[in-house]
């Protein structure tokens, strides 16, 4: 589940217990209850998780990880540091495994001045900015730009003496739109000469041209710049959330030291199964496909019903309803189909999750029906 998704009630499982159960069920000692079963026929299409699953390779390798529950995970969080920073061809130091975005908003704050900005596009996933506000940090929100992309001018106009760090997610989130990489690329080398620039690239893997528009060449070029990368999206692995980030160095080991990104307080089953998830060299090639071929289908459907629309590159599509978001949400609940919250101040638009081929197709259908 992505942070700042969904809240979760007093009722709901702990991450102990959703560890227990998935444990169980991959030993085949536990049936689901009635409430599962009841929830497993609803289409959840609200998270932008990816459902065609795991690599088969994370998942055999959490399976033959059972057996060591018993044993605590950092001798796997160095192997997994060391694969991350061979990956990203950057030293063993500059890599923070873990939930980090979060951690990383408090750290950012409780090392600044009170009142310090932390600029991002609005509307957009703010788990990093407002991890901010309880340290005094105050969170300065900068609309999209005509075509939904990350208005790059404008946030640069934004910076000042006050400004601590800047925000972007690249393809954004709730519209899936990619910026130009040349130009992408020179505003955040030019606005890291004033502050610190995050760029969170969790969904950047769903883009054929991911290598020409990542930024880490900037993180290896000594900018600062930290780049955001998840295992809960392309990977499928949102239910072990793991992540990381590439760092300058003096801001990698300040988070160490103050606790962040210990591989010793990760579990098991998210280090073997991200290690070996990188190592599937054809999974994420074959997934990206899939996606592809379903976003396409999206996009046609709502050329064909006139509705304006994101260039989404990512695992969802984000388009404007001639009604409020609620109403669709609801609508389309009524049909057994969750597609979460909407985005203010984009109050009509609609971003819907890319799930499998027969979940879209009945999605589609639902979505027509409503709007045509």
């Amino acid at each position: 589940m992505a942070p700042g998704e969904q809240k979760m009630g007093a009722a709901s499982l702990n991450r102990r217990d959703c560890l227990i159960t998935s444990c169980l069920a991959l030993s085949g000692l536990a049936k689901p209850a009635a409430a599962s079963v009841a929830q497993s026929d609803l289409i959840r299409l609200s998270l932008n998780e990816n459902p065609f699953g795991p690599s088969p390779r994370a998942l055999a390798a959490v399976r033959d990880q059972l057996g060591e529950l018993c044993r605590y995970g950092g001798d796997l969080g160095v192997a997994l540091t060391e694969l991350l920073a061979l990956r990203e061809h950057v030293p063993d130091d500059q890599i923070v495994i873990g939930d980090i975005l979060k951690p990383l908003g408090l750290h950012l704050a409780q090392g600044a001045p009170l009142g310090a900005e932390f600029i991002y596009s609005e509307p957009g996933y703010a788990a990093l900015v407002d991890a901010t506000r309880p340290s005094g940090g105050v969170v300065v929100g900068v609309p999209l730009n005509s075509r939904l992309e990350n208005d790059l001018d404008a946030i640069a106009a934004k910076v000042n003496e006050r400004t601590r760090a800047i925000y972007l997610v690249n393809p954004h989130n709730p519209s899936g739109t990619v910026s130009d990489p040349a130009d992408f690329r020179a505003h955040v080398r030019a606005m890291s000469k004033q502050t610190a620039v995050i760029v969170d690239e969790a969904y950047l893997e769903f883009d054929p041209d991911f290598e020409k528009r990542t930024v880490m060449d900037l993180v290896r070029a000594g900018e600062n710049v930290v780049v955001f990368r998840t295992f809960d999206k392309m990977f499928g692995l949102a239910g072990l959330g793991l992540g990381y980030a590439a760092a300058p160095p003096a801001l990698a080991t300040s988070l160490k030291r103050a606790g962040f990104g210990r591989v010793d307080a990760l579990d098991r089953l998210a280090l073997v199964a991200a290690a070996a998830s990188i190592r599937d060299i054809d999974y994420v090639a074959t997934t990206r496909t899939k996606v592809a071929a379903e976003r396409d289908k999206w996009h046609h459907l709502l050329a064909s019903l006139k509705l304006r629309h994101s260039d989404s590159r990512a695992n969802f599509i984000f388009f404007e309803a001639d009604r409020p978001q609620t109403e669709i949400a609801a609508a389309l609940r009524s049909k057994g189909i969750d597609i979460g919250r909407a985005f203010p101040p984009l109050e009509r638009w609609v971003r819907i999750t890319i799930g499998l081929p027969h979940e879209n197709a009945a999605t589609r259908a639902a979505v027509a029906e409503l709007l045509r």
